[in-house]
């Protein structure tokens, strides 16, 4: 279902523009830490972990189609399709008939891919930790790290912290 947006949206400002901006220098900065980490550690592109991720998840079931395995992990559909042939390449995935629609195709996790998952977690979790606390000291991006750490806004102060 697509959401319904006001046909005369009110344009950001600038503020608004350099926050996103922030925003997008913390995730660019996370990511690029991330995949370090994991391609170093474990030959495991970051793209590919999320993917394993993603397909590993107890809510996946036994398979997910192509379209909510992009949706899933913020990428095209078309590069979800090769993201997967090369895990099916690897023995981390494998392609199968989508549950009641036998035209559709959906991936599902090997147990070499859950496992493979299961070793690289550690590293990821301790790099994004690494992360968000260096993002803590930037004056900019310490308020979304916060976030991102803990689920609390110093804007938005929980029942808990309200005066």
């Amino acid at each position: 279902m697509t959401p319904a947006y006001d046909s005369s949206p009110t344009p950001a400002d600038d503020d608004q523009d350099d926050r996103w901006c922030m925003a997008v220098r913390l995730l660019g900065h996370v990511e690029k830490q991330l995949d370090e980490t994991l391609q170093h550690g474990h030959g495991l592109p970051l793209s590919e972990y999320r993917a394993l991720c993603a397909l590993s998840r107890p809510d996946s079931g036994p398979a997910v189609r192509m379209g909510e395995l992009a949706d899933r992990i913020g990428l095209k559909d078309s590069t979800v399709t090769r993201l997967v042939g090369r895990l099916e390449a690897r023995g981390l995935a494998e392609r199968t008939a989508a549950d009641g629609d036998g035209r559709a195709v959906a991936a599902r996790v090997t147990p070499a891919g859950r496992e493979r998952y299961a070793e690289a977690t550690p590293a990821y979790r301790a790099a994004l930790g690494s992360a968000l606390e260096a993002a803590t000291a930037n004056v900019y991006l310490a308020d979304l790290a916060a976030w991102v750490r803990t689920g609390e806004s110093t804007a938005h102060p929980t029942a808990e912290e309200r005066p």
